[in-house]
């Protein structure tokens, strides 16, 4: 199972695995997340990703989701980066890491892939016009 980081911003990690927890009842297993704090140093950021990377990784690779692109979250992913065994996708959304979570059983291409396609199809305009059937 391919295991996930999701390196944020405090406190959208946490709130993130917290939202996750409801939708699937319970939490999910080898996820974790680092909420970087105002002033934080890099370098104790890359550390804790390091070690967050070693617990949550049982050999089928890790999947590293920030936030925005730029901030020290996202810029301390870059040295992260292992082609096949770490990958790392910014800009997270629920919908898409409730598909990393519910495709993580595949390969970590695979996780990488869904999880982009649910950030993508998540962004719809809500107008009003499309009504939910009642069933």
């Amino acid at each position: 199972m391919v295991g996930i980081l999701l390196l944020t911003h405090a406190p959208l990690g946490r709130a993130f695995i917290e939202a996750a927890t409801h939708v699937f009842r319970s939490p999910p297993p080898q996820v974790e997340a680092i909420d970087v704090v105002a002033d934080q140093e890099p370098a104790e950021v890359q550390q804790a990703a390091l070690d967050a990377i070693t617990r949550v990784n049982t050999g089928d690779g890790v999947l590293v989701i920030t936030d925005v692109m730029g901030g020290t979250p996202s810029n301390c992913t870059l040295q992260l980066c292992l082609p096949g065994q770490v990958e790392v996708i910014a800009g997270i959304s629920l919908p898409m890491l409730l598909r990393a979570i519910t495709y993580r059983h595949n390969t970590l291409d695979v996780a990488v892939e869904m999880a982009l396609a649910g950030g993508q199809s998540g962004v719809c305009r809500v107008d009003g016009r499309v009504r939910l059937s009642p069933n």
